[in-house]
């Protein structure tokens, strides 16, 4: 019978959670999440938007499926949202020591301790949640051994860290599409490309003012979107002219910030794929993907902007738009391949726009 080593997760109210380790032994310090997803956690592991976060799942079973392998396709791995895990931590209920699926080819288990990340089974994850949602997201710590300082991720500039270093062109399509990374998605880039793009990824402070492109997107990425005032700057100074811009996440919080707009702090935030969103001026409501620990204060809007999606749980902005330009944001995430596909037609909007602005 395998021993599993003990460990703990102490948050900064000092509530004490017990767990044994699963993943590589060491401790480390961040922002308690969690997620309500049932599956999907090779993705969300390497969503960028994870950075610097311990992640508690409430589903009950994870590692059932296993990992799949590192195929590249279009110069990304085909399976996974970047090319490694961006949890610091994981925490979960009961850890699945046997996985059954035809694609994987290692367990969780083996996955996390290869990229060196924490982890701990055989906690309560619900009564855990449940603190979470009171309280709000709180600093914790996993500790597996050595006892170390609490660490906010937020009082730096996180983006800086998840963004691409260099420029890198995917595709040859007709329309030309500027990503600003500020820790994108793999998948926003797939549906990109599958609109007849050629997409230019450049790091979260490039300045792409002066360069020829048809669209400007604007990716997700974690932390707080005011840290970066680079990109904000670059934004605001291609919204005086008449160019397509899109953002997904914290691409809306940064389109709101270069608009003149506010943004905050949720209390624990969006992590899940079923946050119901409704389309403002209509009855519609779609089941979204979501990521994301502020929000943009729909209240801070100039008379130019109105939002464009609200969150049907707590009146949440989800989403602006330019009353008379196109530029237009999803705090959701459109590209979610875990959950419904149903508002990918965001995407189509976009390279209308750039049609019709070329």
């Amino acid at each position: 019978m395998v021993r599993h080593r003990e460990a703990k997760l102490i948050l900064e109210d000092g509530t004490v959670i017990k767990g044994k380790s699963f993943g590589h032994e060491v401790s480390v310090a961040g922002e308690v999440v969690f997620n309500t997803a049932m599956t999907g956690y090779p993705e969300s592991f390497t969503d960028p938007s994870y950075s610097g976060q311990i992640l508690v799942l409430t589903y009950p079973l994870i590692g059932n499926y296993g990992v799949p392998p590192d195929v590249e396709e279009l110069l990304m791995l085909k399976y996974f949202e970047s090319d490694k895990i961006h949890i610091s931590g994981l925490v979960v209920s009961d850890y699945s020591f046997e996985c059954s699926h035809w694609n994987a080819v290692k367990s969780l288990s083996e996955w996390l301790t290869e990229h060196k990340i924490p982890a701990i089974f055989d906690v309560d994850t619900r009564a855990l949640t449940k603190i979470l949602r009171e309280k709000g997201t709180m600093l914790g710590k996993l500790l597996i051994g050595n006892n170390i300082d609490f660490h906010d991720p937020n009082s730096r500039n996180m983006v800086s860290g998840v963004s691409t270093k260099t420029r890198i062109v995917y595709g040859s399509g007709d329309h030309k599409v500027m990503l600003v990374d500020c820790g994108v998605k793999y998948n926003i880039i797939r549906h990109l490309l599958k609109r007849n793009t050629t997409v230019i990824r450049v790091p979260w402070d490039h300045n792409f003012l002066h360069e020829d492109f048809d669209g400007l997107f604007i990716s997700n990425g974690p932390g707080d979107p005011k840290m970066c005032d680079r990109t904000i700057n670059n934004i605001a100074g291609i919204l005086s002219r008449v160019k397509p811009v899109f953002g997904i996440c914290l691409g809306n919080q940064l389109l709101s910030l270069a608009a003149g707009g506010d943004t905050y702090k949720l209390k624990y935030g969006h992590r899940s794929h079923n946050q119901p969103v409704m389309q403002t001026g209509t009855n519609r409501c779609f089941i979204t993907s979501q990521n994301h620990g502020f929000a943009t204060d729909s209240h801070s809007l100039g008379n130019e902007w109105e939002p464009m999606f609200v969150n049907a749980n707590d009146g949440t902005n989800e989403g602006i738009r330019h009353k008379a330009r196109p530029f237009f944001s999803a705090q959701f995430h459109p590209e979610a391949s875990s959950g419904p596909t149903d508002t990918d037609f965001l995407f189509d909007r976009f390279i209308d726009m750039i049609k019709l602005y070329k």
